[in-house]
């Protein structure tokens, strides 16, 4: 290696050497701000274009030579603080504001060499309650100035007046509010609970409302449903029906077809035996017309040539008779015309006779019965006027027009006995009949006091009408009505020395009147 090439070769590395010092150097001196950052540098020098005794860099780079220059950095980032203060409304109600507050150094040099000559290497929490102090003392003086209900209904209003308010002081320290928000308002004495009492009522009925119409637009729905699935399910069963009657229709034609196809053939076969039959009635009615009708019509004509020439003379005799015969009809007619005459004569006058007597017996028997009639009235008329006279008699006939209808209810219990025992012989029966005599006469005697009050009027006068309306009652329809009531029993005869058995008496006939 010659002289020449070792120097080449130093030279070549002392370049080297520099070049690599030199990056070195400028990589140790160059510094560059991050985009959330800014970098304060201040120097031995004062003085900066913009009056300020630092110099600011944001979103480049510079040289910084050490010892010369003294680099620090500002940090660009946000904050978020939350703020909660206790204040007053217009109302005088104690309220407690909570918010949160984000803010952070404004990218502008202005705020940022503020932010820089009050926060610069100062703890966050210095930062942090500067801010608390600007915003708690302007939101009192809002909400001061506000109603309870304007906060709550207008919350960006209310946090836009702190916005405007606050700026001022937080540009003067070189910061920027990029949000605030209220997040809660609450009240210790429940103030706002108790407002919306009204409204959450009110809402409420009208959730219940809501729901009530809901359930009762669902039930109507369901019911809908029901009637329309109930509907559906007619349909298909009806449907169902019509198609199992077709299926069973079916099955009907289906079975049937066997014996129909049986038929139609059996019709076929006599269709053709029918035809075959035809075909040998006509073969023989054609023989026929050979063998006899040809024959028999030449012998009809020459019958029917004779007939028609005896026809004639018969016809020429028969005409002949025929006007003989009417002749004599024409003359027996002429007498029988008279003969029928004189017997219509004869029945209308025995007619004429049969009509007026019947006329006179239909005279006669009205005059008899018109007779009887009166007879009645007076036999009822003198009856009435005996009554009126003589009441005694009248009553004592009535009585023994009754007596036997009297005596044969008193003997009727006798005739239930098959026999009973008598004592003392016939004398015993003697005393029996006796005693039912007796009762007889007691009842007649309860008879004649039982139709005296109704024979005389309310004054025990006899009344003219009742007289003849009792007058004309026969007795047998007033008997009944106005018999007196038979005894409970027959008292039995007394007991004698001798007894003996006799079957017990009939019922008395009744008495001819």
């Amino acid at each position: 290696m010659t002289d020449s090439q070792v120097f080449l070769l130093a030279v070549g590395i002392g370049i080297l050497v520099f070049l690599l010092v030199f990056v070195i150097l400028f990589k140790s001196m160059w510094r560059i701000a991050e985009p959330d950052e800014a970098l304060i540098i201040s120097a031995v020098r004062k003085g900066h274009a913009e009056g300020m005794g630092f110099k600011i860099i944001t979103g480049s780079g510079t040289i910084v030579i050490p010892g010369l220059v003294k680099v620090r950095t500002l940090s660009l980032m946000a904050h978020e603080s939350e703020i909660t203060v206790p204040c007053v409304s217009q109302q005088k109600i104690r309220l407690d504001l909570r918010g949160v507050v984000v803010y952070k150094v404004g990218d502008d040099n202005r705020s940022i060499a503020n932010a820089a000559r009050r926060f610069l290497d100062r703890p966050a929490q210095e930062l942090e309650s500067k801010v608390m102090n600007v915003f708690v003392g302007h939101l009192r003086a809002i909400a001061g100035s506000m109603t309870v209900e304007e906060m709550i209904s207008d919350q960006d209003k209310f946090a836009q007046q702190v916005r405007e308010r606050c700026t001022v002081e937080m540009e003067s320290f070189g910061l920027v509010i990029d949000s605030f928000q209220i997040q809660a308002i609450t009240s210790p004495s429940n103030y706002i609970e108790n407002l919306a009492v009204p409204h959450q009522a009110e809402v409420e009925q009208n959730a219940r409302i809501a729901r009530a119409q809901a359930d009762q637009t669902a039930v109507a729905q369901e019911q809908t449903a029901q009637a329309q699935i109930a509907e559906s399910i007619r349909s298909t069963e009806i449907k169902k029906a019509g198609f199992q009657a077709e299926i069973d229709r079916a099955q009907k034609q289906a079975g049937q077809q066997g014996p129909l196809a049986e038929a139609q053939a059996r019709q076929a076969v006599v269709e053709q035996e029918t035809r075959v039959a035809e075909l040998q009635a006509q073969q023989k009615e054609q023989q026929l017309q050979v063998d006899v009708r040809k024959p028999a019509d030449a012998e009809a004509y020459r019958q029917t040539t004779l007939a028609a020439a005896g026809r004639d003379v018969r016809i020429r005799q028969a005409e002949a008779a025929a006007q003989e015969v009417r002749l004599a009809a024409e003359a027996q007619a002429a007498a029988v015309k008279v003969q029928a005459e004189a017997q219509a004569n004869a029945t209308r006058l025995n007619g004429q006779a049969d009509g007026d007597a019947i006329k006179a017996r239909g005279l006669a028997e009205a005059d008899a019965i018109k007779a009887r009639a009166m007879a009645e009235a007076a036999g009822i008329e003198s009856r009435a006027s005996a009554l009126s006279k003589n009441q005694e008699a009248v009553i004592a006939q009535q009585i023994a027009q009754t007596m036997p209808d009297i005596v044969r209810a008193a003997a009727e219990p006798f005739s239930h006995v098959g026999q009973f025992t008598v004592l003392n012989g016939a004398q015993g029966v003697t005393n029996a009949l006796s005693e039912v005599i007796q009762q007889a006469g007691a009842l007649a005697m309860v008879a004649r006091r039982t139709i005296t009050p109704l024979l005389n009027g309310p004054d025990g006068q006899p009344t003219p009408g009742n007289d003849a309306a009792t007058a004309s009652k026969p007795a047998a329809q007033l008997a009944p009505a106005r018999r007196a009531p038979a005894p409970a029993a027959v008292p039995a005869p007394k007991a004698v020395s001798a007894s003996k058995v006799v079957d017990a008496p009939k019922a008395p006939d009744a008495p001819k009147g």
